[in-house]
C-alpha cells in the first residue's frame, strides 16, 4: 500500500464512486492493515478534540489580588501599618484574601464545552482492518479506516458511505433537526449543498437511527465538522457581563472619590488646621477607609449567589454569578421553536379530504377526540373518505403508539413525532392500523429525504401491490393525476389542483404543518421500486394538517416580554412559513414579518443584517451555527443585550457569543449545557421570563444594598470633618468604621439581596446599557439625603452621652472625655454610642431601602425574614463588640447602659425609614400626576418619562429629571 498523505475532502469524496474513494484514501474493501493504521495514527494524531491551552489556574486566582479594588485595599492596609494602626492593616489584608478566595471559587468551574464535546464522541467503534471486523477505541480511528455502521451506533468520524442498507442518521447534534436523514452510497452531484447536507456523508457526533452500512473515514479529530464547531467554541472570547462592567465603573468611581477625599483632607488638616504630619496621615487613612465600602464586592457576590438559588427554584440553573444580572438586562431573546416554545408533541388538527375541511378534536398522544365538519358530525360519505385517508397515513408510517400500562399512565410514542401524530388521528377515527398492517404486509420502502420531500411504502394486499405516499403537499400534488373520492377515482383537473394548493396555504398560514397523502396501485409488470418509477401517476387522497402545540405558559410569557420591552426573535431550522405561523400563534409576531433564510444570510453583509433587524419584525429559518453567531453579533453591535437559546452541538458557539446562552436541560446536549450560562431544567420558554424577572430584581437589590452601605459612609466621614474643623473629639474611630463596614452592616446588606421583585418590575423597559449602577440618584439619596440625616442623629448620640454625664457647651470635650465612667471613659462610651447610633439607624435604613417607590408597608413590613434575622444578628454583634472584653478593647468600646443609652439608640432607629417614606409619598404623587397627564393627553413622552423614572430606581434626582 503506497504512503498516504492526504485524501479527498468531504465534498470531493461525495462526488466520487466508492472505488475512487478507496483509491483517494489509499485503502481497500479489506480496510487498512494494522501497521498502516498505526503509521497514520502517528501522522494524523488521535481522533479527539484538542483543547486550546487556557490560562493557568494560579494566574486566575492571582487576578483577584490586583484588580483596582484590591489595589485600593492593599494601599489602605499598607498605609495603616505606616500610620501605626497594625490592627486595621491586618483586618484590611484579611478582607482582600477572603474576597479573593470567594471570587475565585465562584469562577473555578470554568467553561467546559470542549470537554463535553469529547464525551459525546463514543469510546469504541467497529472497523474492518486486515480484512476482519474489529472493535477499536474511537481515538484510534484514522483517515482511510473502513467503519461498520449498525442501527444505534454513534458515529466517531466524518466518513463517505460506500455501502448502505436503508441507512438513516440522526444529525440533530449538527443541524438541530430531529427527523432522521436518509443516506445514500451513490455519488452526489447536486450543486449548492453544504458538506453537512451531502446525502452520502456521515459525521462525527451523529448516530445511526435506522439501517446500516460501511463508510470510509476521511476526517478525524479537529478536522471533522464536530471538531470545527469545537474550535469555534474555544476561539470565542468571553466578554465581561454588564454587571461586571458596572462593578468596574463603581470601583473606579469609589477609588477616585476615596483617594481624592483622603488627599484633600490631609492637605486641609496639615496646612489649614495645623495637624501634625502623623495626625494628618491617620486622618487621611480614616477618610479613605470610610469611603471604601470594603464589604461591597463580597456582598454583591453573595447576593448573586442567592439570586442563583431563587432562579433554581424556578427551573433556571445559573452557571456563573455574573450571568444573573446579565439576564435581567436582556433586551432581545433569540429562541428556538421546538421543545422551547412548543410541547414537542405533534397533533393533527385539520384534514382536507373529498374537497371538504374536517376538524379534529383532542391533543397529545392519547387517542381521545372526534371529527366534525363545520361543527356538525361527519356524514357517512365523509367517514368513508376519512377511512381511506387514515389507511394511507397509518400504512406509510414507521412510528408506533405505546399504550400505558395502567389507567394513571400516559400514551407514549416510538419514532418520529410527526408520524406518531398521524397514528393518533387514525386511532381517533377507529382505524385499527395493527390489523391493517397484517393484511397489508410491507414489502419495500422508499424513505423520506429532503430532496424528494416524501416517503413511499409498498404493501402486498392479497395478490396486489399498493404504494402509499406521504410528503410535502406541493411535491406530492405535482405527481398526482387522479383523486380518490368515496364514489371512486376521478381525474385531477386544474381546478381541483388549485383548490388543494390553496387549502395547503391556508393551513400553513394557520401555523400548521401539512402532509399530503396519496397512493398508487403497482402494475404486475413493474419489478423496480424507485422514486422515478414508483412515485408517478399518484391518486390524491387528502391533506393532514398538524401542529406542535405551544406550551400553555408561552403566550403569557411572550406577552410579559413585550410588556417588559424585550424583543423575541425566532431562529429555527424549520421552514420559514412554519416558523412564522407558530410565531403568530403565540404572539411573537403580530404585524408584517420578514423571513430571512440561511442562504440569504450567506449573501448579506453586516450593515444589511442590522438594517433588517432594526426594520421591524423578523424571523430566521434554515440557519447554521455560523448564522446564529452572525445574528448574535449583529444584535450586540446594535447595542442589545442578547440571550440565545439552544440545545444542540451546533448551538454552542452562538451560546458563547451571546451575552447569556440558555441551554435546554432535558433535550440539550452536554456541549450546549457547558457552553451556556443558564440551563432550563424544564426546557420551557416561560422559565426564561421568570429568570429575567429575578435578574432584574437582583440588579435592584444590588442598588438597594449599595444605597444601604453608602448611606452609612456619611456618618463615618462627618466625625473626621468635625474633628478637623471644630476640634471636636473623633466621634467614630477607624476600627469602629471597619466594624461597621465588615461587621454590623454585612448581614442586613446581604438580606437586601434576597428581596423579592418589587411589584411592576416587568412593566418597565430593560435597563439601558448606559444607565449606571451607581447613578446620581443613588448618590444624592445616600450622601445628601439619608446620609446627612443619619450623620446628624449619630452625632446627636455622641453628644447625648457627654450630656448625660455632665458635659455642657463651653467645656473642653477632650479633657472631659478622659473622665472615668463605669470602668471606661466618657470619650470611649461616646464613640460606642456613635457606633450604636449608626447600627440602629441602619435598621431603619434597611427597611427604607426595600422599596424604591412603593411604601414598605404595602409590600409587607415583615415579609423579608432574612432582613429580620440580619437585624437581630447586627444587634448581637454590636453587643459582643461592646461587652466582650477582648473585642471591646480592640474596637475602643465601653459598656453603655440599658437606660438611658440603649433606649436612646432605639429611639433613633425609625429616623431614616420615616424620612424615606415621606420622600416616596411625594415620588408617588409626582408619578401619579405624570400618569394622569399621559392618560388625558396621550402623551408618549410622558409614558417614556414614567418608565425612565421607575427604572432609575425612583431616586430624588432621577424622578426630577424623568418627570419635568
Amino acid at each position: 500500500m503506497s504512503e498516504f498523505t492526504e485524501g479527498c475532502t468531504g465534498k470531493e469524496c461525495s462526488l466520487l464512486p466508492p472505488s475512487a474513494v478507496f483509491d483517494s484514501l489509499v485503502t481497500t474493501e479489506s480496510g487498512l492493515t494494522s501497521s498502516e493504521a498505526a503509521d497514520r495514527l502517528e501522522r494524523f494524531g488521535a481522533n479527539e478534540i484538542r483543547e486550546v491551552k487556557g490560562k493557568p489556574i494560579i494566574l486566575k486566582f492571582l487576578e483577584n489580588f490586583y484588580h483596582l479594588f484590591a489595589i485600593m485595599l492593599w494601599v489602605g492596609g499598607i498605609l495603616s501599618f505606616v500610620g501605626g494602626m497594625p490592627q486595621l492593616g491586618w483586618a484590611i489584608f484579611a478582607v482582600i484574601f477572603i474576597n479573593a478566595i470567594f471570587s475565585f471559587w465562584q469562577e473555578f468551574k470554568a467553561e467546559k464545552a470542549t470537554e463535553a464535546l469529547k464525551r459525546l464522541i463514543p469510546r469504541n467503534v467497529k472497523v474492518i482492518r486486515d480484512g476482519q471486523t474489529k472493535q477499536i477505541s474511537a481515538v484510534d480511528l484514522v483517515p482511510g479506516d473502513l467503519m461498520v455502521l449498525e442501527e444505534g451506533d454513534a458515529i466517531s468520524a466524518d466518513a463517505r458511505l460506500i455501502e448502505e442498507f436503508e441507512l438513516r442518521t440522526n444529525n440533530a447534534t449538527l443541524t438541530g433537526e430531529s427527523e432522521p436523514v436518509r443516506k445514500s452510497a451513490t455519488p452526489h452531484e447536486k450543486q449548492g449543498l453544504t458538506e453537512i447536507e451531502m446525502p452520502n456523508l456521515v459525521f462525527a457526533g451523529t448516530s445511526v437511527a435506522y439501517g446500516g452500512g460501511k463508510a470510509v473515514v476521511y476526517a478525524t479529530g479537529m478536522q471533522t465538522q464536530f471538531g470545527k464547531i469545537a474550535e469555534l467554541t474555544q476561539n470565542v472570547e468571553t466578554e465581561l457581563s454588564p454587571l461586571q462592567k458596572e462593578m468596574s465603573k463603581v470601583v473606579q468611581l469609589v477609588a477616585i472619590l476615596a483617594t481624592a477625599l483622603g488627599v484633600a483632607f490631609f492637605l486641609l488638616g496639615y496646612y489649614v488646621v495645623g495637624l501634625g504630619l502623623m495626625e494628618g496621615f491617620v486622618f487621611a487613612v480614616g477618610i479613605i477607609v470610610a469611603n471604601v465600602p470594603e464589604g461591597l464586592l463580597p456582598t454583591v457576590s453573595l447576593s448573586l449567589a442567592m439570586g442563583v438559588q431563587r432562579m433554581a427554584g424556578r427551573n433556571a440553573l445559573i452557571k456563573k454569578l455574573s450571568s444573573v444580572e446579565t439576564l435581567g438586562s436582556t433586551t432581545v431573546i433569540c429562541t428556538d421553536k421546538t421543545g422551547t416554545l412548543t410541547k414537542n408533541e405533534m397533533t393533527v388538527k385539520d384534514l382536507w379530504v373529498d374537497g371538504q375541511h374536517i376538524e379534529v378534536a383532542g391533543g397529545g398522544y392519547e387517542p381521545q377526540g372526534g371529527f366534525s365538519h363545520a361543527g356538525e358530525p361527519l356524514t357517512e360519505r365523509q367517514r368513508d373518505a376519512l377511512e381511506l385517508l387514515m389507511r394511507s397515513a397509518a400504512l406509510c408510517n414507521n412510528a408506533r403508539l405505546i399504550e400505558p400500562d395502567s389507567s394513571e399512565g400516559s400514551w407514549t410514542i416510538l419514532g418520529d413525532p410527526t408520524e406518531a401524530a398521524l397514528l393518533v388521528a387514525a386511532k381517533k377515527a377507529g382505524f385499527d392500523y395493527e390489523s391493517e398492517l397484517e393484511r397489508n404486509r410491507r414489502i419495500f420502502e422508499l424513505p423520506f429525504d429532503s430532496v424528494r420531500k416524501r416517503m413511499t411504502t409498498i404493501h402486498m394486499h392479497k395478490f396486489a401491490r399498493i404504494g402509499y405516499v406521504k410528503g410535502a403537499p406541493k411535491e406530492v400534488i405535482d405527481l398526482c393525476t387522479k383523486v380518490a373520492i368515496p364514489d371512486g377515482i376521478v381525474p385531477m383537473d386544474e381546478s381541483f389542483r388549485e383548490k388543494a394548493v390553496a387549502q395547503n396555504d391556508a393551513f400553513a398560514r394557520d401555523g400548521l404543518r401539512v402532509l399530503a397523502m396519496a397512493y398508487r396501485p403497482i402494475q404486475d409488470d413493474e419489478d423496480e421500486y424507485s422514486p422515478l418509477v414508483t412515485e408517478k401517476d399518484l391518486v390524491f387522497v387528502g391533506l393532514m394538517a398538524m401542529m406542535d402545540p405551544p406550551r400553555d405558559e408561552v403566550r403569557e410569557a411572550v406577552h410579559q416580554c413585550h410588556t417588559a420591552g424585550i424583543r423575541i426573535i425566532m431562529i429555527t431550522g424549520d421552514y420559514g412559513l412554519t416558523a412564522e405561523s407558530i410565531a403568530r400563534r403565540i404572539g411573537i409576531v403580530q404585524g408584517d414579518a420578514r423571513i430571512i433564510t440561511g442562504n440569504e444570510l450567506n449573501r448579506i453583509e453586516l450593515p444589511e443584517l442590522e438594517a433588517a433587524l432594526a426594520g421591524g419584525e423578523v424571523l430566521f429559518a434554515r440557519v447554521s451555527p455560523e448564522h446564529k453567531m452572525q445574528i448574535a453579533k449583529a444584535l450586540k453591535e446594535m447595542g442589545n443585550v442578547v440571550a440565545m437559546t439552544g440545545d444542540g452541538v451546533n448551538d454552542a458557539p452562538a451560546l458563547k457569543v451571546a451575552d447569556i446562552g440558555v441551554a435546554m436541560g432535558i433535550a440539550g446536549t452536554d456541549v450546549a449545557k457547558e457552553a451556556a450560562d443558564m440551563i432550563l431544567t424544564d426546557d420551557n420558554f416561560a422559565s426564561i421570563v421568570h429568570a429575567i424577572e429575578e435578574g432584574r430584581a437582583v440588579f435592584d437589590n444590588i442598588r438597594r444594598f449599595v444605597g444601604y452601605i453608602f448611606t452609612s459612609n456619611i456618618p463615618e466621614i462627618v466625625p473626621f470633618l468635625l474633628m478637623v474643623m471644630f476640634r471636636i473629639p473623633l466621634a467614630l474611630t477607624v476600627m469602629q468604621i471597619l466594624a461597621i463596614d465588615l461587621g454590623t452592616d454585612m448581614i442586613p446588606a446581604l438580606a437586601l439581596g434576597t428581596e423579592a421583585p418589587e411589584p411592576g418590575i416587568m412593566q418597565r423597559p430593560p435597563r439601558p446599557r448606559k444607565e449606571r449602577l451607581l447613578n446620581k440618584g443613588i448618590l444624592i439619596r445616600s450622601y445628601l439625603f439619608l446620609g446627612v440625616i443619619q450623620a446628624a442623629v449619630c452625632m446627636l448620640a455622641f453628644f447625648f452621652l457627654y450630656w448625660v454625664n455632665g458635659w455642657r457647651p463651653g467645656m473642653d470635650m477632650f479633657a472631659f472625655g478622659e473622665i472615668a465612667v463605669a470602668g471606661s471613659t466618657v470619650y470611649i462610651l461616646a464613640t460606642t454610642m456613635t457606633h450604636g447610633a449608626v447600627m440602629t439607624t441602619q435598621i431603619g435604613n434597611g427597611f427604607a431601602q426595600r422599596t424604591n417607590v412603593q411604601s414598605v408597608f404595602k409590600v409587607g413590613f415583615f415579609s423579608n425574614r432574612f432582613l429580620l434575622w440580619g437585624i437581630l444578628i447586627e444587634i448581637i454583634m454590636f453587643a459582643a463588640l461592646v461587652y466582650v472584653p477582648g473585642l471591646a478593647g480592640v474596637f475602643h468600646h465601653g459598656p453603655i447602659n440599658l437606660w438611658p443609652d440603649w433606649a436612646f439608640l432605639f429611639m433613633l432607629a425609625p429616623t431614616l425609614l420615616v424620612a424615606d417614606e415621606i420622600r416616596k409619598f411625594f415620588v408617588r404623587r409626582r408619578l401619579a400626576k405624570t400618569a394622569e397627564v399621559m392618560e388625558t393627553d396621550g402623551a408618549q413622552a410622558a409614558m417614556a418619562n414614567v418608565a425612565h423614572a421607575v427604572s432609575a430606581a425612583a431616586e430624588p434626582a432621577a424622578i426630577e429629571e424623568g418627570t419635568t
